[in-house]
């Protein structure tokens, strides 16, 4: 037997409810879903049997809290809550979840991986515009290295502005990674947490000759 109900979703501002929207628009539901919209809120129709009814609102709310927590930073730390899928679906890339983590500890911001979401201070149109940039320098040199290698060298590229060859081929001068001519790629000589130490301060070495 096919019921119906209506919830009411409350919006802050029209960037709040386009997102929300977007994010609904991805939903694929047994139940029928009817949006209509005022200035600060939603109505939303839903239409099915209980059970799809049911699973539907839950679906719902739980994309309007993901899209409020990304949106909106917490009272108490004042962070964003990022679902690590939808961060990459929003770039359009595909990079590793440490390799995002590492970028925006090093360009300052505060960063913390709980289960699957980035729980930051950087926001999320900012997040979403490093992360792109980061499958953009990933696209470079992602045949040529080693998962090893790229968690050093594409966090530095993007902190420091660098293109990532050239962030490779610092590594090759200190001694911190080398070419393997029968691998066709660029391996770290050292583990990954001292390679990047060092790198940072042979960089940092550098801005204070300038």
């Amino acid at each position: 037997m096919r019921a119906k109900r209506v919830i009411t979703i409350h919006v802050r501002d029209d960037r709040e409810k386009e997102e929300f929207m977007r994010e609904l628009q991805r939903l694929r539901l047994p139940a029928f879903i009817y949006v209509h919209g005022k200035l600060d809120s939603l109505k939303i129709n839903v239409q099915g049997t209980k059970d799809e009814i049911r699973d539907a609102i839950q679906k719902i709310r739980e994309i309007h809290t993901r899209v409020r927590a990304k949106l909106y930073p917490d009272r108490r730390g004042g962070l964003y809550r990022y679902k690590v899928d939808d961060l990459l679906r929003e770039a359009g890339t595909s990079v590793s979840t440490p390799i995002i983590v590492k970028t925006l500890e090093l360009v300052g911001e505060k960063v913390e991986l709980r289960d699957d979401e980035i729980v930051t201070s950087m926001p999320w149109e900012e997040a979403v515009e490093v992360t792109s940039r980061l499958g953009e320098a990933l696209a470079e040199i992602a045949l040529q290295t080693t998962r090893q290698i790229r968690e050093v060298a594409l966090p530095v590229a993007i902190a420091y502005d660098l293109d990532p060859e050239e962030v490779l081929e610092r590594l090759v001068e200190l001694g911190l990674a080398e070419w393997k001519e029968d691998k066709f790629k660029y391996e770290l000589v050292k583990n990954k947490e001292q390679a990047l130490e060092e790198l940072l301060k042979a960089l940092e070495g550098d801005a204070d000759e300038d």
